[in-house]
């Protein structure tokens, strides 16, 4: 591996480690005083014989229960209308961190970013993540299955690679790709899909290159930072997060399978490797 690569992945590693710790510190949630608590002070109160003791511990456990439920251990502010109706719940896109971008961004990404946060990341439109999901299933469909071609070199893509390529009956390049796989016929694993759905054009850039060389659609997983020159179709999402990953793979491929008219359903279980 060349010093320039090298380099690349120690980049992406850092990227990656900084989305983690944001995705966990969001899912932490601070402890409160539950209600439990509020009845003990009072019971302590009335021992004091305070006449309103109790009433004021009622009114406080009434309150705390409240905030309780209001409460979310979400920076839920991640897309202009609360209103869209999503393929799934906006906590489950939440908890998966797939809204979390990282602290760079590219011109070409500007228009898929809501906001960026006070620790300087930027987060991802949800509900043009979702829209983009649909309206990639709806190009997908349109494939013979085999002709699709699913890569991804970033250690967290692969499984949920492999498994969107085994769930619609597709192909998996995952790990390095090896030059001349859509190029050189010569090459043992010569291959000639017709689209290819990359996890990271950054990562995936082989892929990609060959895939414009040949004159085939690319379909990209892409994050924040990533240029778009040579993609055809976007899908704006976390793609150095385990689950954000495995969360857009599920998705993606249930919707494909639904456009074909399939019975088929995963859960999105099935898409999660056990690390």
């Amino acid at each position: 591996m060349s010093e320039d690569n090298d380099a690349v992945e120690l980049d992406d590693d850092a990227e990656t480690e900084a989305v983690d710790a944001a995705v966990e510190e969001e899912a932490d949630t601070t402890e409160e005083p539950t209600a439990d608590a509020a009845a003990e002070g009072a019971s302590a109160d009335a021992e004091t014989g305070t006449a309103d003791a109790e009433s004021a511990a009622a009114d406080a456990a009434a309150d705390e229960t409240t905030e309780e439920e209001d409460a979310s251990p979400f920076d839920d502010d991640v897309m202009p209308d609360d209103d869209v109706d999503l393929l799934i719940p906006v906590e489950d896109y939440l908890s998966a961190g797939v809204h979390i971008g990282t602290q760079q961004k590219t011109k070409d990404m500007e228009r898929f970013i809501h906001r960026v946060r006070d620790d300087g990341l930027y987060v991802l439109d949800v509900s043009l993540t979702d829209q983009r999901i649909r309206t990639a299933a709806d190009f997908l469909s349109n494939y013979n299955p085999e002709q699709i071609l699913v890569t991804s070199s970033r250690q967290y893509g692969r499984f949920p690679a492999e498994k969107f390529a085994d769930a619609i009956g597709a192909r998996a390049r995952t790990g390095r790709f090896i030059p001349g796989t859509l190029t050189n016929p010569d090459y043992a694993g010569y291959i000639e899909p017709d689209v290819v759905v990359v996890t990271d054009p950054i990562g995936d850039a082989q892929a990609v290159k060959e895939a414009i060389t040949v004159g085939i659609p690319v379909i990209a997983m892409c994050d924040s930072n990533n240029q778009l020159s040579n993609v055809d179709l976007v899908i704006p999402t976390n793609n150095k997060g385990r689950r954000a990953l495995s969360v857009v793979y599920w998705l993606l491929a249930n919707e494909t399978l639904d456009r074909r008219g399939a019975d088929t359903v995963f859960a999105l279980e099935d898409f999660e490797d056990e690390l």
